[in-house]
Order: structure tokens, then sequence, then C-alpha cells
């Protein structure tokens, strides 16, 4: 497995960490190695919207229909 050594952490920086490892019940190790992870997982936008319109035409090609939202709204507005 690869290392990394960050230089020049403010100081300010490392005791939250500490505290949110602490809270985690994980060192502070673990606890950067975990934040690590989550924000490598992460999504860029155009991925996001990749699966999000992957998702839509899946429920589309399955035969569900979505309806208006406009007409919601104003059936909503109308109703109070």
């Amino acid at each position: 497995m690869a290392q990394i050594i960050v230089r020049n952490l403010d100081d300010d920086v490392v005791e939250t960490l500490k505290k949110r490892a602490e809270r985690n019940n994980r060192s502070l190790e673990a606890e950067v190695r975990q934040i690590l992870e989550q924000a490598s997982e992460q999504l860029s936008w155009d991925e996001a919207w990749e699966r999000v319109d992957a998702f839509r035409q899946k429920m589309i090609d399955s035969g569900r229909t979505f309806s208006d939202s406009v007409e919601l709204i104003r059936e909503d507005r109308d109703s109070h």
C-alpha cells in the first residue's frame, strides 16, 4: 500500500481531525484514511448526471410514467 505525507497542516485542522476521530472511535490515521477514501469515491457532476439519466431511462423503459410536477404543484397550491 502507498503512503502519503502531508506537510504544513494548520494546527487547528489537525485538532479538528483528532476530535472527529475520537467521536468516531478511530485513530487519527484511520479517520484521515476514511476521509480520503470517501473523497476519492465522490462523483463528478457529469458522472452524477449520467447516473441520473440512466436511472430515468431505466424507469421509462420499465413502463413507468411520471406526472408533470408543474401540474401537481398547481393542484397543491389551489387546494390551500
